[in-house]
Formats: structure tokens, sequence, C-alpha cells
């Protein structure tokens, strides 16, 4: 059983993610929605950074207003050298136009992991060819001090194209003896629990923003509710849930208020660590 500290940080993410992570530890910071920061040792990486406000002008008139709801907690500007960006899928919170190409001119060693099904948006989006790794659902990656295992995703099927290529994925992170799932944007599916127990997962980081009839009938896709995240941990053997993917897009979200009281209301034998952009979470073995 992994042993989590949550601390409020002093100074800005940027300044933390700067730093080293603690010999045996694995280090996360939430950067909204579906974004994390992750250090092991000097090992850094990014997961679906939305740093941008790039999808309220995509959206503005539409149905759907994307203005954040949260102010952008750290700039490109402030990253340090990081050795990959991973994006689970294409869509723009997660795959982000703006973030993206900012943090390939900054980051000339930095590189893209991206599901190789969306290898074209990716380079649309700027990400450069030659440092791109494009990749499907059983592939590795060795990042140094980090691994990367690659798993399929539902948000909300199984999407496949007809090279085998899963448009939706999720990363098991290996390091510092501790393995954490990010699941990318996904509803639960057959086989996923076993795929968390198999692979050792200590921390499941699971969006839980749900869905609805009226926002799948309105083309949005979903994700899971609070207790089918629980659910899976229970199932997967998964100690400690962090939930995501809330709190970004009004039309598109859990409220505050409930997240907490359903929280509360979970069982105790899971830990539930409910994110703040002011929180720094150190994980050890």
């Amino acid at each position: 059983m992994v042993t989590v500290a949550v601390e409020t940080i002093q100074g800005s993410i940027g300044e933390e993610f700067a730093g080293s992570s603690p010999d045996g530890a694995m280090s996360l910071w939430w950067l909204g929605q579906a974004g994390f920061a992750i250090r092991v040792g000097n090992s850094r990486v990014l997961i679906d950074p939305y740093l941008s406000d790039s999808l309220a002008a995509k959206y503005a008139g539409k149905d759907f207003s994307h203005t954040r709801l949260m102010p952008t907690p750290l700039s490109v500007e402030q990253l340090p050298p990081l050795a990959a960006v991973l994006c689970s899928h294409a869509h723009g919170d997660h795959m982000d136009p703006a973030t993206l190409p900012a943090i390939a001119a900054s980051q000339p060693a930095c590189r893209f992991i991206v599901p190789a099904a969306e290898a074209s948006q990716a380079s649309q989006r700027g990400v450069p060819a030659d440092r791109m790794l494009a990749v499907n659902a059983g592939d590795s990656v060795d990042l140094g001090g980090l691994a990367v295992h690659v798993v399929p995703a539902a948000h909300e099927e199984l999407k496949v194209n007809a090279r085998g290529e899963h448009h939706f994925l999720g990363f098991i992170l290996r390091g510092a003896g501790v393995s954490v799932y990010h699941s990318g944007d996904t509803i639960p599916f057959a086989g996923q629990a076993d795929l968390l127990a198999a692979n050792g997962v200590d921390v499941a980081l699971l969006p839980v923003n749900g869905r609805d009839e009226d926002r799948t009938r309105r083309g949005v896709i979903g994700n899971m509710t609070l207790q089918e995240a629980a659910d899976l941990c229970r199932s997967g053997g998964v100690g400690v849930l962090i939930p995501h993917h809330f709190g970004m897009f009004q039309f598109n979200t859990i409220a505050p208020q409930d997240l907490v009281r359903q929280v509360a209301g979970l069982d105790k034998r899971l830990r539930c660590l409910v994110p703040d952009v002011k929180h720094r979470f150190t994980i050890h073995p």
C-alpha cells in the first residue's frame, strides 16, 4: 500500500515542478481538467495539459461556452525541462492547439506521446514529426526515471481505426516503486479492472464529470461518475483515487459541493483525494 502526502504549495507549480522529487517518491500536481504534472527524481512529464483558453474562442457563440472557470495554474514559460508531454486523445482540452506548439517551441528536447490514430491531428496542432511518438494500446515507452505503459480508453466507446489503432488511450506510469494510472477520458469498459490489477496500480487518476442524455444528445461525450470511478478502484485493487475533469467548463462538470458530498459517502477503504491546483501529492511506495 502506498502512502500519499497532500500538501499546500507555497509558491507556484512551476517553481515546485522545477525541483526534484524525494528519493523513492513520485510527485504530482493537478493542472485542471485532465491535466497533471508528474515528476520522479528529475524526470518530468505533463499529461493532457490545457494551459490556454483556446476553446473559448473556438466555441464562441455556440451552444456550450468553453470559457475557463479556473485560471491557468501554470504557463508554458514557467515549465522546467520536460521529458515528454502525453496526450490521451485529440479533444482540444487534451491535445490543445495552443499549448502544444508553445511547448514544442520552448522545449527542443521534449517528446510528444500521442495516439497513433490521431498522429495527423497532433501534427496539425503543432507537434513536430521528429519528436512525436505515435503509440497504441500495448506499447511501452521508457522516459528515464518514468516508464509509460499505454492502455485503451472508452470515451464513450473503444474506438479503433482500420489499422487497429485506438483513438482514446490511457497511461500507466511507473517510477520510484509507484504505479499511477491516468485513464484519459473514459467510461468503465470490460477488462478495465483486470488491467489495473495486472499492472499493480496504486493510484488512479479518473474523470468524474459523468454523462447524461442531454449532453449526449448535444454531442458532448461523457465520462465516469464518481461512483463508477470508486467501483473501478475497488474491483482493480487500487487504494487511492484522485478524481479530475471537473471545474473547467460550466456545461460539463460536477458541482464542487456535489463532488464533496459524494466523496463523503464512498467506502472509507478507498482513499479519495479531491485535487486542488494548490496541492502537491507526494506518493511513496
